[in-house]
């Protein structure tokens, strides 16, 4: 079981940049695709950005296209995102997750979950 650790969070004004980090425990982090998700209160878990086990493939969800961008260095079994023109609509919980099927947008089709680091823009 590869174990996940988010970082990198914080609270920021609009407009700022920050950019998370996602570390696990185990090399097999390599084979996986890697995605990031985040969820407020209330609302179920919303799919950001995934990238495939080489880092050839990335996709991203419509509200952070051309803000956010993920990467992975497979090396230091770390994957990254990083978050620019930050908008108070973007605080959440971000979440890091594995899955070797494809680069599914679905929460269910991931394992592997961190345990999340807090974001918050104000505004």
């Amino acid at each position: 079981q590869v174990h996940l650790v988010e970082s990198g969070g914080g609270v920021v004004q609009a407009g700022d940049s920050l950019r998370l980090s996602c570390q696990a425990s185990e090399r097999s982090f390599n084979i996986a695709t890697m995605g990031w998700f985040r969820q407020t209160p209330g609302k179920e878990r919303e799919f950001v950005a995934a990238i495939t086990r080489n880092g050839a493939m990335t996709n991203y969800a419509d509200s952070v296209k051309g803000r956010f961008t993920i990467s992975r260095d497979n090396a230091k079994n770390t994957g990254y995102l990083q978050m620019n023109s930050l908008r108070p609509e973007d605080t959440a919980v971000y979440y890091c997750a594995l899955t070797v099927v494809g680069m599914p947008t679905l929460p269910s089709h991931y394992g592997n979950w961190g345990q999340g680091t807090q974001v918050t823009v104000s505004s």
